[in-house]
């Protein structure tokens, strides 16, 4: 099956749409609604029922979900709320639709889509995909093999605290901070991924790749930085994947 639906699940909204698996181009329109508020098992489950049938879809479904995923099962709350952790999520949602669930971790989702078919073709070696935005997602790859729920975004920063909530680009938001001042804490971040995993090349994506001129001069690491070509679709490119790796 070329066509797949990928549905990527976040803490703002939940985005969905049809992937040709073999180009990695959306294959219909994007779907987006927003993310139930509280975000609960029951509420978050019916929202994908309701965008799988937005598509009249009938297939194996893949969904990257933004927290440590093992085996289809949620082993964080992260921003989702205590409810999910060790919840099968892959189960909850196939109860939902009827359909067949592979649920991944969305950094790993987006990271895939870069190394099968964007950025990261032909790039060698041990590859960290990058994702900045409410929070900081990271993948690593060695030698084209996925290991899977790295979090990176999640090591103690300046003061203790996580460095995601230190250098997001919801930090620099609201800190107010300019690109060139946000850009610092970045580099930061990325000197610090680079001494601790010494990988050969990074990979930037998330919201912030959109605007990558506007900060490339206030970083100093000396790995090599390549810009993700999916963007924001990544993981709903990179779930769709993994739902056809396991049809």
């Amino acid at each position: 099956m070329a066509h797949i639906l990928g549905i990527d699940i976040g803490g703002s909204g939940i985005k969905g749409a049809l992937v040709d698996t073999e180009s990695g181009e959306l294959a219909s329109e994007r779907i987006r609604i927003p993310t139930p508020r509280p975000a609960t098992p029951d509420s978050v489950a019916a929202t994908v029922r309701e965008l799988v049938s937005g598509h009249g879809y009938s297939g194996p479904v893949g969904c990257c979900f933004p927290t440590i995923v093992v085996d289809g099962v949620a082993k964080s709350a992260s921003n989702m709320g205590e409810e999910w952790r060790n919840l099968a999520v892959d189960e909850t949602f196939s109860a939902a639709t009827d359909l067949p669930f592979t649920v991944l971790n969305d950094a790993d989702a987006a990271g895939m889509a870069e190394m099968r078919l964007g950025a990261g073709v032909g790039l060698n070696g041990l590859v960290i995909t990058i994702t900045v935005g409410t929070g900081i997602g990271s993948a690593l790859f060695y030698r084209g093999h996925l290991v899977p729920n790295l979090e990176l975004g999640h090591m103690a920063g300046k003061g203790g605290i996580s460095i995601e909530k230190w250098a997001s680009d919801r930090a620099r938001k609201d800190e107010g901070l300019s690109w060139e001042e946000w850009g610092a804490r970045f580099d930061a971040f990325l000197n610090r991924a680079a001494r601790v995993c010494t990988p050969d090349h990074f990979i930037l994506g998330g919201g912030v790749s959109k605007k990558y001129d506007k900060f490339r001069e206030a970083l100093t690491v000396a790995t090599p930085i390549h810009v993700a070509r999916f963007r924001n679709n990544a993981g709903i490119i990179g779930a769709a994947m993994a739902a056809m790796d396991q049809d």
